[in-house]
């Protein structure tokens, strides 16, 4: 049996979205929010830092439920669309699986004629996906203990 999934929300040809076990490229999400019409691009990159609360973490884990999450892009996209109208890109691409310290887990890009659209836009993308996105992390510690967190469930400094 095959499930389908509706997407009342459809992407923009010009946006591009991904969930992969690829590492991230900056050059790359770079270019995909470049456009001729663009004053700006403003590049949010997410990496795996070696603690969190001062207790040492040495790797992540991350897991995706991928049709859901995709949504989630597509609703971001067009909801920054609504608020800030002059924007021509929006890129949002997360990793999943395991990663290590430094590594990127996510990056948001957005391009648009003016800088200060770019940056709020920008953040938007980013804040709402870490509340809204069905995204788990798995904190590895130094002392080989685990832990799963839903990074909607992060507070700002996650």
């Amino acid at each position: 049996m095959t499930t389908t999934f509706a997407f009342p929300i459809k992407p923009k040809s010009e946006d591009s979205f991904a969930i992969t076990f690829a590492p991230l490229l900056v050059e790359e999400v770079y270019q995909l929010a470049s456009d001729p019409a663009n004053g700006a691009i403003v590049v949010m990159s997410g990496t795996v830092r070696n603690q969190t609360d001062g207790k040492p973490v040495i790797a992540l884990e991350y897991q995706a439920y991928e049709p859901m999450t995709l949504r989630v892009f597509y609703q971001i996209a067009t909801e920054i669309r609504q608020k800030w109208t002059d924007v021509n890109r929006v890129v949002i691409h997360h990793r999943i699986g395991h990663l290590q310290i430094g590594e990127i887990s996510v990056l948001v890009a957005v391009g648009c004629p003016h800088r200060s659209e770019a940056f709020e836009a920008c953040r938007y993308a980013i804040d709402t996906l870490k509340h809204n996105a069905p995204i788990w992390k798995k904190e590895h510690w130094q002392d080989g203990s685990s832990s799963w967190v839903n990074i909607g469930a992060c507070e700002q400094n996650c």
